[in-house]
C-alpha cells in the first residue's frame, strides 16, 4: 500500500503543489504546469467524465463504479496537491511578489517561453492554419492581459462568478486565472480569505469553481479530441501573448508606486536600461538572465520526467 501511495499517487500530488504555486502568481497558469508535466489530458478526461452518468452512480450508492469512472485518485492525489501549496505557499508568493517582483518574474518569464516550446512540439502536424492559430491565441492573450480592472461588488454572488471565469483561465495553458482576478478585483480578496479562512467566502468561490470548471472542461476536450493540432498551436500562442504581463523590468504607469501585485496590472515594460533610467533600481540583468535560464531547465526537466512517467497517469481510481 505505501509502495503504490509513493509510486503512483505521490507524483501526481507533487504536480499539484507546482500548479498550485503557479496558480497564485498573476500571469501565469496553473494549466501550463499541467501540461509541461504531462498530465494534462489526463486531468481534462478526468474531469469531463464528471457527469451525468457519474452522478447516477453516485446516487445509486455505486461508490466503486463512480471513483473508478471520475478517475477519483488521480483528481484527489492532485487536488490535494493543489490546495496545499496554494494554503501553504500564498504567503510566500505574494511576499516575494512584492519584495522581489524582477527575480520572480524572470524566473517565469522563461518558464513560459519554455512551456510554448513544449505545446508547439506536440504538434503532429505544422500548418498554415495552425500557425494562424498560434497567432489569433497571441493576440487574444495580449488583449485581455491589457485590459484595465474594475471595481467589482464583493457580495457571495459575485465571488462565485469570479470563481466560475477563473477557473476557466486556470485551466487554460498561458492564461492565469491570478491574473483574471486581479481584473475582477478580487485577487487579494481570495487569498486573503483563504489566509483567514473565511469559510462562506471559500465555499462560494470553490463553488464557482466547480461549476465552471465542469462546464468548460467538455468544449476544451471536444477540441483536443476533434482539433487536437490546431487547440495547441492556439495554447502555445496564448502564452506567448501573456509574456508581456510577465516581462520582468517594469515601472508605474503613473507617479504612484505600485506594491509588486498591482505593478502586474499598473505598469509599462522598458528594457533594463530604461528601467535603470527611470527607477534608480538595479537591474540585475545577470541575476535575471540565470532565472529566466533556470525557468528554461525547470522546463525541460519537467517535461524529460513526464515523458518517462506518462503511460502511469491514466487510471488512479482503483
Amino acid at each position: 500500500m505505501l509502495s503504490r501511495i509513493i509510486n503512483h499517487y505521490l507524483p501526481v500530488t507533487l504536480r499539484g503543489v507546482l500548479m498550485g504555486a503557479a496558480d497564485v502568481i498573476p500571469g501565469v497558469s496553473g494549466g501550463t504546469i499541467a501540461f509541461i508535466t504531462g498530465i494534462y489530458e489526463t486531468l481534462i478526461t478526468s474531469l469531463k467524465s464528471i457527469d451525468k452518468r457519474a452522478l447516477t452512480r453516485l446516487v445509486r450508492f455505486e461508490y466503486r463504479a463512480f471513483w473508478r469512472g471520475i478517475n477519483g485518485g488521480f483528481l484527489t492525489s492532485l487536488l490535494l496537491g493543489i490546495v496545499f501549496s496554494i494554503v501553504t505557499l500564498s504567503k510566500v508568493i505574494l511576499y516575494l511578489l512584492e519584495h522581489h517582483t524582477l527575480l520572480l518574474l524572470s524566473f517565469f518569464f522563461g518558464l513560459i517561453i519554455a512551456s510554448a516550446i513544449v505545446v508547439v512540439r506536440r504538434v503532429n502536424a505544422h500548418t498554415a492554419g495552425g500557425f494562424a492559430a498560434c497567432i489569433t491565441g497571441a493576440v487574444l492573450a495580449f488583449l485581455i492581459t491589457n485590459l484595465s480592472p474594475v471595481e467589482t461588488p464583493e457580495n457571495i454572488l459575485f465571488v462565485f462568478l469570479s470563481g466560475a471565469i477563473a477557473i476557466c483561465a486556470m485551466i487554460l495553458p498561458g492564461i492565469s486565472g491570478s491574473f483574471i482576478l486581479l481584473l475582477l478585483g478580487k485577487y487579494t480578496f481570495i487569498l486573503t480569505a483563504v489566509k483567514d479562512l473565511n469559510i462562506i467566502v471559500i465555499i462560494a468561490f470553490v463553488t464557482g469553481c466547480a461549476a465552471g470548471l465542469l462546464g468548460f472542461v467538455r468544449l476544451l476536450s471536444k477540441l483536443l479530441r476533434r482539433h487536437h493540432d490546431y487547440t495547441m498551436m492556439t495554447l502555445s500562442g496564448i502564452m506567448i501573448g501573456s509574456l508581456t504581463k510577465v516581462w520582468p523590468w517594469k515601472v508605474p504607469a503613473s507617479h504612484t508606486v505600485p506594491d509588486g501585485e498591482k505593478a502586474m496590472l499598473f505598469s509599462l515594460n522598458v528594457t533594463p536600461d530604461t528601467y535603470v533610467q527611470l527607477t534608480g533600481s538595479e537591474p540585475m540583468i545577470i541575476a535575471s538572465i540565470m532565472l529566466m535560464t533556470v525557468g528554461l531547465a525547470f522546463v525541460f526537466a519537467l517535461e524529460h520526467f513526464s515523458v518517462k512517467s506518462r503511460g502511469t497517469l491514466t487510471d488512479y481510481s482503483s
